[in-house]
């Protein structure tokens, strides 16, 4: 473990910092897109969810090294944090006009993330890079109470709080912005959002908040978002909720391929934090739409057919009508290519499906054994009903799968129930370099240019990436071994399990 996590902080990390994937040699390393060796990436599996890691170590060995290489991480986050008190997916330490011009050129031209494609110069909750960091900062700040962390640690929750609507949602990006030059549409960082959980996360900071500094000022705010996915709740006959709002309360669409509609994984995951709810509030409330949202579900359930991939749901249900809108694409890079939606199934994007897998069954058995609770039993450990000094999880990593590391996600990583053969293997794996080589399964053109504008084509419609100029990452079939930061929170946190098996025996 040390060796590993010696190695990531001494050769890897950048002044603390880190990405999520790297070459060896560091010729070339990558976030959600390709990075320059100076940037840092805030969304998971990045800085934070390193800095996390390096707690949960401190805590399974004792060992100070561990609590000092989060320090080192928390430099670089603290280095990273907006004057507003919020952060941006990444950071440079080469300095603001290195970072415009990343945007300007590999940003701008990765077709299908959007999101880079604009220099804001505020900070998101997208992807959850602030509550990754600010959860980060308020664990690093418990755990000895060092003073020189507060200042950071009130200025992210300066940032939730100023950054909350009056009706309790969030934007997705602060300080308010309309800046990003759409062709179609207006800029949608200031509408509230659900996407990518970005209520639920400010919510369950806040929370924290609450247990271990007893943040009494946070708790009405808390209240006011969990309000907001009542109100949010579209009537009959379609009682499912967007992807996000305008201030008015008013579904709207965001990037190209996410069209003003209703979206039903999103109504799938508010049910379940309405469950979660009630379990914190005993208010009945919020379960008392579910049985609509549910019933709702269940009659868009698709038939299966090829051009469904197998999926249960379609994704976008057009206001209205109740119709299954279909996102496509054609061109092939950012100076030719455009999105379009409409009505016919197949051909989905390879990176954004119009069609979900929606588990019906387990979200009814969820509010069927909620139901069955006592009022009670509804709010045993809930935050909010019991004001007392409730530690924080010693463990933040253990299990976590759930990164956007591509590479990653994309590992064929044996399972096996024996921890002892499992802390064998990795420590087998582990090369004389100090990492653990994992199969780099995507990589990204490099930037070459402003794209020509051509005729567009059908070619990539249904690919990952578009021509030689979209700098978006794709898979490959002949991936290179590399460094992942992914791959080492998940080894790291298989040899703490280990260990907590040992100490237990």
């Amino acid at each position: 473990m040390k060796t590993a996590s010696q190695f990531m902080l001494e050769k890897v990390s950048y002044r603390g910092g880190f990405v999520w994937s790297y070459l060896p040699d560091f010729s070339r390393q990558w976030g959600e897109l390709e990075a320059r060796r100076s940037m840092i990436w805030m969304q998971p599996p990045g800085t934070a969810s390193v800095g996390h890691l390096f707690l949960d170590a401190y805590h399974a060995t004792g060992d100070e090294f561990y609590y000092v290489a989060a320090e080192k991480v928390a430099g670089a986050i603290i280095y990273a944090q907006h004057p507003s008190g919020g952060w941006n997916y990444v950071a440079d330490f080469a300095g603001e006009t290195a970072l415009k011009e990343w945007y300007a050129t590999i940003g701008k031209n990765a077709w299908r993330l959007e999101e880079f494609q604009h220099y804001y110069g505020n900070a998101t909750f997208d992807d959850v890079g602030t509550a990754e960091a600010a959860k980060f900062l308020l664990r690093l700040y418990s755990e000895k109470r060092d003073s020189k962390y507060r200042p950071a640690l009130d200025k992210a929750i300066h940032f939730m709080l100023a950054s909350q609507y009056p009706i309790g949602g969030w934007p997705q990006r602060f300080p308010l912005m309309y800046d990003h030059p759409y062709k179609d549409h207006a800029d949608y960082s200031s509408f509230i959002t659900f996407n990518d959980d970005v209520a639920a996360e400010n919510i369950d900071f806040l929370l924290m908040c609450y247990q271990i500094l007893g943040e009494a000022r946070v708790r009405e705010p808390v209240i006011r978002a969990m309000n907001s996915f009542l109100v949010t709740q579209m009537g009959q006959p379609q009682p499912g909720w967007a992807l996000q709002y305008t201030p008015e309360l008013v579904p709207a669409g965001a990037r190209s391929y996410e069209p003003k509609s209703l979206h039903t994984p999103t109504t799938a995951e508010n049910i379940q934090q309405l469950i979660k709810f009630y379990r914190m509030t005993g208010e009945t409330k919020f379960l008392a739409r579910i049985p609509e949202a549910l019933a709702w579900l269940e009659s868009l359930t698709l038939p299966i057919k090829p051009e469904y991939e197998g999926r249960s749901h379609p994704s976008f249900i057009e206001l209205d009508t109740n119709k299954a809108l279909f996102t496509h694409r054609r061109g092939a890079n950012v100076s030719n290519g455009e999105y379009y939606v409409d009505y016919t199934p197949g051909n989905m994007l390879a990176h954004y499906k119009s069609a979900s897998t929606i588990d019906l069954a387990k979200l009814r058995a969820a509010y069927e054994q909620v139901l069955r609770l006592t009022p009670k039993e509804v709010t045993v450990n809930s935050p909010l009903k019991a004001m007392t000094n409730i530690a924080l999880p010693k463990y933040f990593t253990l299990g976590k799968v759930s990164v956007s590391d591509l590479n990653f996600r994309a590992q064929k990583i044996p399972e096996t129930k024996n921890l002892t053969e499992q802390a064998a293997a990795l420590i087998g794996a582990l090369n004389q370099q100090g990492y653990w080589p994992t199969p780099l399964y995507y990589t990204t053109n490099p930037y070459k240019g402003v794209a020509p504008i051509t005729k567009a084509t059908n070619e990539y419609a249904a690919t990952m990436v578009g021509d030689e100029w979209d700098t978006s990452p794709f898979p490959v079939d002949d991936p290179v071994m590399g460094i992942s930061t992914g791959a080492y929170i998940k080894n790291m946190g298989v040899l703490i399990q280990y260990l907590q098996q040992q100490s237990a025996q």
